[in-house]
Formats: structure tokens, sequence, C-alpha cells
């Protein structure tokens, strides 16, 4: 280590600093306690595991890109359920209606906390990865595109209106040949405020699709759904605690 004389200061230019170092990254995970198809999901606990929200909170906050992680609810009992280090911000009832559309939600937490760039989640999703959500979050720091999602690949015989989509019936190909087709997932969604504020979307204009295998990709919405999620998690996927 090079000792230097006295009186020679060292300056630090943060100038230097790449600017997609200095964007400020928020994580927001929306919330409900009054679910119309599964009641109290979010909440509800795996066989010898954790309140579901616990998990995709607990990988959010394993990634260190992101400054701070929020749970969105109009009900102060989810309080008990989030693990220590995640926020709690409390969102009008008003947007608890059916109605309510999620770009909504989204830009009325915008407006209340800024930020650069927004991590968006589903306590639904509990299998999405920190290796996923991170390549999602670079694709948009790197500034290429403004936007990121999760989503799975489709390569089957798909059928609209009474006919094939993907194929033609007295031409049958390999699966694998087909033309893949992607279909979100609702694990995450990650975007540019202006993304937000501007186009009052969770996808921009120029996306990047993260591709994620078929346990990341499950989602939970009802009560067969949370039955298999519960299978995973005991049987293929436990989740460290």
């Amino acid at each position: 280590m090079a000792i230097l004389p006295a009186g020679i200061a060292v300056i630090v230019f943060t100038d230097c600093i790449p600017e997609k170092d200095m964007k400020k990254i928020v994580a927001i995970v929306p919330m409900k306690l009054n679910n119309q198809r599964l009641p109290q999901k979010n909440t509800k606990a795996f066989t010898n595991g954790k309140p579901l929200c616990y998990y995709i909170l607990s990988t959010l906050l394993k990634i260190e890109k992101i400054d701070e992680v929020y749970v969105y609810c109009s009900n102060e009992e989810i309080k008990k359920y989030i693990p220590s280090g995640v926020k709690y911000l409390k969102r009008s009832e008003s947007l608890d209606q059916n109605t309510t559309k999620m770009n909504e939600v989204l830009k009325a937490f915008a407006k209340d906390v800024p930020a650069d760039v927004y991590v968006m989640t589903h306590t639904t999703a509990p299998f999405i990865s920190k290796e996923s959500i991170e390549k999602g979050l670079d694709a948009v720091l790197s500034g290429e595109y403004d936007s990121s999602f999760a989503a799975k690949k489709l390569q089957d015989f798909l059928w609209k209106d009474g006919k094939p989509f993907n194929y033609e019936l007295d031409n049958i190909p390999r699966t694998q040949d087909l033309e893949p087709l992607y279909e979100e997932t609702s694990g995450f969604y990650i975007y540019n405020s202006s993304v937000i504020t501007s186009l009052n979307r969770r996808i921009g204009e120029k996306p990047y699709i993260v591709e994620v295998n078929e346990i990341e990709a499950v989602d939970i919405d009802e009560k067969e759904d949370f039955q298999i999620a519960d299978a995973i998690y005991n049987s293929l996927y436990k989740i460290e605690e």
C-alpha cells in the first residue's frame, strides 16, 4: 500500500460513476387480502413452509442492485407476514376494487415512491429465481431495453376459433419445429419510470423477454394452483428459509 505524503488530498470524482450504477431501483409487490378466487392466498402458508408472500419478498431482498423492496397493500395486517427489510406502504382502498387495473396501481405507487427503475412482482409466483430477475434487470439497465418481463415458451399445437392456430391439419410438424410463442407468466415486470408514468404501462416499446422454466412459471390463482405449488415446494423445489 502506497503512503501519500502529508498535504496531498485524494479527490474522488463521482461524475465518473456510470449513470446506470446511480439509478434508484425499487421493487414493488402489490397485494390484496380480499382475493376473490382464492381468499387470503397471499398469506396462506405452504405445508411445512411459510406464508406465500415470504418467498418472492425474500428473493427480492437478495438482489443487491435493488435499493428498496415495498409491499403495497391497503390492509396493515399484511405487515405481520412480511420479512424484515421489506417496507410497507399503505395504498388507497379505492385501488382494491375488482374493476381496478394493475397499471392504475403501479402508477399510484410510482407517484408515492419515485425511482428510476421499478421491479414489480407477485406473491403468486413464489418460484421465480433471483437469477431470472437479475437477468431482466440487467437488460433494462443496459439501456438497450426499456422494460423486461418473465415468459414461458410455447411450442405446442394451438387452436383458435375452432381451427389450428399455428399448424395445418394435413401437414403436422414436429413440435420442436413450430415457431415458438411466449406467454407472460406474471412472475415479474421490470420497467423504466417513464414506461409507467408516461405510457401508463408496465411493458414499454422495447421489452426484453426473460424465458423461465415451467417451475418458475407457476402462477397461483385458484385452489388447484396452490395445491400444485405446495407439492412442488415440498417435493421438488423447497426454498432455503
